[in-house]
């Protein structure tokens, strides 16, 4: 069975503040919205061209040489956006965990190699973790941006605690193992 496509979803709602190039959008996949969702510049562009050819965002010329291209949201692109944010969830998100995939492989309790599996683990997941809590006190220092993306605020502190959970589980798991 064919997967939906979430990307026209996520371009549509970059595009709910303010136009933006092919450019900015791919850049949002650099910041924020790549903590949780990748796409590519050889993916973004031809989804870009889709959406227009969909009727759900046009393009304006902001800049003085007419070069730049703005992609903006229409009206039926709101509408879109607004009818999948509804649609529920049902489904939990596929992963691809190499971390627990080797794990899974380890044959024997006392193998060197767990050791190394969870201490790489553990340095992996506490840079993330200090990336997540620096970039929610870059972003949220006040309630105005709060309130202003509150579904960025929810989804970086669940980050934020689904890392910690993660992190704590590594530590006591290592620790019993020793």
């Amino acid at each position: 069975m064919p997967q939906k496509r979430i990307l026209p979803y996520i371009i549509l709602g970059l595009l709910q503040e303010r136009p933006l190039t092919g450019k900015e959008i791919t850049a949002q996949f650099q910041n924020e919205i790549g903590e949780f969702w990748k796409a590519s510049h050889s993916q973004i562009y031809p989804e870009l061209m889709r959406m227009q050819h969909d009727n759900w965002l046009k393009i304006t010329e902001n800049d003085s040489d007419g070069r730049k291209k703005h992609y903006q949201i229409t009206v039926t692109g709101e509408q879109v956006l607004s009818n999948w944010i509804k649609e529920p969830v049902t489904e939990l998100p596929l992963n691809r965990d190499l971390f627990s995939l080797k794990l899974f492989f380890v044959t024997k309790s006392d193998s060197k190699v767990i050791e190394k599996l969870f201490n790489d683990q553990i340095a992996l997941i506490s840079a993330q973790l200090e990336h997540l809590k620096a970039r929610k006190k870059l972003l949220f220092a006040d309630k105005a941006p709060i309130e202003q993306h509150f579904g960025h605020y929810l989804i970086l502190n669940r980050a934020i605690a689904r890392q910690e959970g993660q992190l704590n589980w590594l530590k006591e798991t290592l620790a019993q193992l020793s």
